[in-house]
This record gives C-alpha cells, structure tokens and sequence, in this order.
C-alpha cells in the first residue's frame, strides 16, 4: 500500500504525466525536453530524478549526449504495472492543445535532429556520416555572395538570423518589442563579438527606423504575431530603399489553435495566395511565394515569400518623350 500510494502521488503531477507522455513518444536530452515542454532546465531535470527513482524511465547514453526514455518493462504485458500504463496510455491518447503542443514541439526536435548532419541519411536503412556538413556553414558560404548592405531583423526575437545576416551585411537593425528578449540577443552577440548590430525596441505595425533607410527587410516566423499584417509589411516597404527587398519566412495556413494561447500567435499562418495578396497590396514588385519546408507527420509547413520595392517612376520632360520613345525603338547598334 505505501509503495503504491507513493507512485500515485508521483503520478499526481501534471508535468510528470507530461513528461512521461512525451518520453513515450521519443527519447529526448534534458535540453530538448526543457523545448518541449518550456520549463526550466532544474525543474525538468528533477521532476527526470523522481521518475527514474521510481522505476518509470531510464537513462541512455548516445553518442556525446545522454537521453531519458521510457523504461522497456513499463510496457510489457507481464510487467506488474502493465494495467496502469494501458490506462495512462489510454489518457495520452486523448488530445488537446496542450498534448498537440508537445507533439508540434517533438516534430521541431526531430527536424532540428535531422538538419544537424551528425548523421546525414544515405538510403533507407545505410546512414553516412558527414564530418563537418552544417546548413548554417553554407548559409554563411552564401552570404559570401551577397553585397554588404543595410538589413532590418523584424521581430528578431533570440537574435540567431540577425548575429547570422551580421556576418555579410554592412550593418543589421534589430527590432523587438520585448526588452527582456533584446537583452538576451545582445548578450549572445556581444559573446560572439559582433559589432555590426543596432538593438531596438519597437512594434512591427510601427518601426522605429527612419524612411528609406535599408536595402533587405526580414520576417522570420514574425509576421503572423502582426495585427495586422498589412501594417507590418506596409512599414517594411516605407523603410526600404527604391529596389530593396522584403523576404518572408512564416508558418503556411494550419489548423493548430493551440498556439494562439501559448505562442501568442494571432494567425494561423497564411495561404500562398494570402500572403502574395498581402504583399502586392503593401506595393511590392516581383512578389514570389513558395513552400520552403515540411515533413510528413509535422502539422506546420513553412512560407517563403519575396517582393521588391519598387523604384520611383522617372517622368521625362517636357518635349523628351518622343525622343525617349524613338530611343527605345532604335535597334540597339544604333543608340549612344
């Protein structure tokens, strides 16, 4: 009876249940873990100690990183446990928006997992490893190509894409409306030692930048905390140069409520058509959209979307425009 009283009270904690519905599903670090569920790194890792104490997880050491997963006898048939975890595996099975959340989040895990090239799929079953292959090494080699300009991180929230446009821009502003969450970008880009960054605080409905004053405005996962988008996208064209660029990274239209009151998102997503409409509508040229990623099984699929802003219109003067008009007629071997 006390042994028995015990493993209920264990079980009588919410984020326990959630940590063992989770573990069922994938077995994770205390660093992914801590992303899935968003709590602090302390309280995961003790809530792991009881859990472990009590028999229901176990410890896995894989490669340099040691993971916690469901322990193999929970489930078995024979185990004495085994009518109390049908009945939990039953509850697990019942979705809402907290359990859809954890599934969402293990799905970026297994994304991120995937994109690292520790191990780099070579078939099926083969797997071949990749020693130094990395996305973010060639988004740098790329930047390479770039011109060095004047970009904009709109909602820029940790600061990773903006410490990464600093390496080949000639200078990124950086624009949040959260102080506490530009200390910590500042933080990390001043341990990084990159100078080229200019911190500030702002909505994206009303920029605290000047006119004109950038060449490349970016939206990553940003523009559906916008209310409304079309004032955002409306102020990335006002502070882009004749010529610049808008590049929109967002979520693709979905059906996931639940992270309206947990992310605070206020759209889900946006449609290819919704989004090239927003975009022409705030007066961009060669507006493009396109699916950039998804996996099978992840409910979010991500947007990518460009427009040009667009050069003033030039009117000739008085008496030049048959001139410009036969100009343009002219073969080319003929004009000076």
């Amino acid at each position: 009876m006390k042994e028995a009283s015990a493993l209920l009270r264990l079980l009588g904690d919410p984020v326990r249940l959630r940590l063992l519905r989770v573990l069922s599903r994938e077995a994770l670090n205390v660093s992914e873990l801590t992303a899935v569920l968003g709590l602090a790194q302390s309280g995961v890792s003790r809530h792991l100690g009881l859990l472990r104490q009590a028999g229901l997880i176990v410890e896995e050491r894989r490669g340099s990183f040691t993971v916690h997963r469901l322990a193999s006898d929970v489930e078995e048939s024979t185990s004495p446990r085994a009518s109390l975890w049908a009945w939990l595996a039953a509850e697990f099975a019942r979705t809402g928006p907290d359990t859809r959340a954890d599934d969402a989040r293990i799905e970026e895990v297994r994304r991120v997992r995937k994109e690292s090239f520790f191990e780099h799929g070579g078939g099926n079953e083969s797997r071949q490893l990749v020693p130094g292959r990395s996305w973010a090494a060639w988004s740098r080699a790329l930047g390479m190509l770039l011109p060095a300009v004047d970009v904009a991180d709109l909602g820029c929230g940790e600061g990773y894409l903006t410490i990464e446009a600093a390496r080949w821009a000639r200078r990124v502003i950086a624009v949040d409306r959260s102080p506490a969450v530009l200390a910590r970008a500042k933080a990390m880009a001043d341990r990084r030692k990159v100078k080229n960054i200019v911190w500030k605080r702002g909505t994206l409905e009303r920029l605290p930048m000047k006119d004109r004053s950038i060449d490349v405005a970016l939206f990553s996962q940003a523009l559906h905390h916008a209310d409304p988008p079309e004032a955002a996208l409306g102020e990335a064209r006002r502070v882009l140069r004749p010529g610049g660029r808008v590049v929109v990274l967002d979520l693709r239209e979905h059906d996931e409520s639940w992270v309206g009151p947990t992310l605070g998102d206020k759209w889900l997503g946006f449609s290819e058509d919704r989004l090239r409409r927003l975009l022409v509508e705030a007066g961009f040229d060669d507006v493009i959209v396109r699916v950039g990623s998804r996996r099978s099984g992840d409910p979010f699929a991500v947007l990518i979307a460009g427009g040009q802003s667009p050069f003033p219109q030039i009117q000739p003067k008085r008496g030049q425009s048959s001139i410009l008009r036969a100009s343009r007629d002219m073969p080319a071997e003929q004009r000076t």
